[in-house]
């Protein structure tokens, strides 16, 4: 199975549509590689540079609610899937969007709201994230500040993430 977690990248805004997670100009890319360096590309928020803002490096993303909000596709998953992202932390998702995730073996984990402040208060530039599927705890590390924090995950979710995604879930199956 996959680890989740490494460098953080922050979006401090909420309903982050998928056209703005890949822009719909390249859905007709016929691979994941060809989504990866346009990640983000259309997103609107102060201060954001997709190109400078570690998003290359990071393989967890922590956002406000209703993440991967508007039309549903599985490219936006798979957009962030080819450039190393595990998962997204937020209070909510997209219905779709959140199952998607789940198929491509990624980690949608919706958290209450609180939790998500409690991590934006961590240092933007210098935070990373370990999840811990066993034990259904996200860990945080900045330096020397550290906490743990619970999450939930449901069955099939779970079966889901452990065998790497839908595909890898029916080749175990049938």
């Amino acid at each position: 199975m996959k680890s989740f977690g490494g460098p953080v990248l922050f979006l401090d805004r909420a309903d982050i549509n998928t056209d703005e997670i890949i822009p719909a100009r390249y859905l007709t890319e016929i691979s994941k590689e060809a989504l990866a360096p346009h990640l983000l590309e259309d997103l609107k928020l102060a201060g954001f540079d997709p190109k400078a803002d570690g998003l290359r490096k990071a393989r967890v993303i922590v956002a406000r609610a209703n993440f991967g909000c508007g039309s549903s596709r599985e490219h936006a998953p798979w957009a962030l899937e080819a450039n190393g992202i595990t998962a997204v932390i937020a209070p909510s998702f997209a219905r779709i969007f959140r199952q998607n995730m789940f198929n491509c073996g990624l980690m949608a984990i919706d958290v209450e709201e609180t939790i998500v402040d409690r991590l934006f208060a961590f240092p933007w530039n210098s935070t990373n994230i370990s999840i811990d599927l066993n034990s259904n705890l996200i860990r945080v590390e900045a330096g020397e500040k550290r906490e743990e924090m619970a999450f939930q995950l449901g069955g099939f979710d779970r079966t889901l993430v452990e065998s790497e995604g839908w595909v890898g879930f029916a080749a175990s199956r049938y």
